[in-house]
């Protein structure tokens, strides 16, 4: 496929592709499910994301997860069971990175729970600080950028399968 061909089925920019093969650009867990289903692959055919077997997550006990070459690290707080739809992930935003834009299926749900981010999404962006959130649909144009000197923590629930649990 071309580099065109790809990013148009992941509905991500041309550029952004490229970066990404040539290990300059690392893709968010959205992105990267978004290209794994526009060739064809699975999710885990590219990483081996964390399982969690039990309904109950204990903080102390999560492992911290990042892609490789991701300055973004994730903790995973859903499981999966037959028919669920919710992916819910606390999402650690390091100062100054600003996520690639990208729209997919479903809905997302962002809740800050440290420090303070812009949400872009279409034409629209929004400051959210600690205990803030925003709610809209993933077809939508989106993407976040930690505007700040300081770390950022969001909780992020979506009803993508970023962890490639669905058969």
């Amino acid at each position: 496929m071309t580099l065109q061909a790809v990013a148009r089925a992941a509905s991500l920019t041309t550029g952004f592709i490229s970066q990404v093969e040539r290990d300059i650009a690392a893709p968010s867990l959205s992105s990267l499910t978004s290209i794994a289903h526009a060739l064809g692959a699975h999710i885990s055919d590219f990483l081996q994301p964390p399982r969690n077997a039990n309904e109950m997550t204990r903080a102390d006990l999560r492992e911290m997860y990042a892609l490789p070459g991701a300055v973004i690290s994730y903790e995973r707080l859903s499981t999966s069971f037959p028919g669920s739809q919710l992916t819910t992930v606390v999402l650690h935003h390091p100062p100054k990175h600003e996520s690639e834009p990208m729209r997919h299926r479903g809905e997302e749900l962002y809740f800050i729970l440290e420090g303070e981010v812009t949400v872009y999404v279409d034409d629209e962006n929004t400051v959210l600080r600690s205990g803030d959130s925003i709610h809209f649909e993933s077809t939508r144009l989106h993407h976040v950028w930690n505007h700040t000197d300081q770390p950022a923590k969001m909780l992020v629930c979506n009803t993508m399968d970023v962890f490639g649990d669905d058969p």
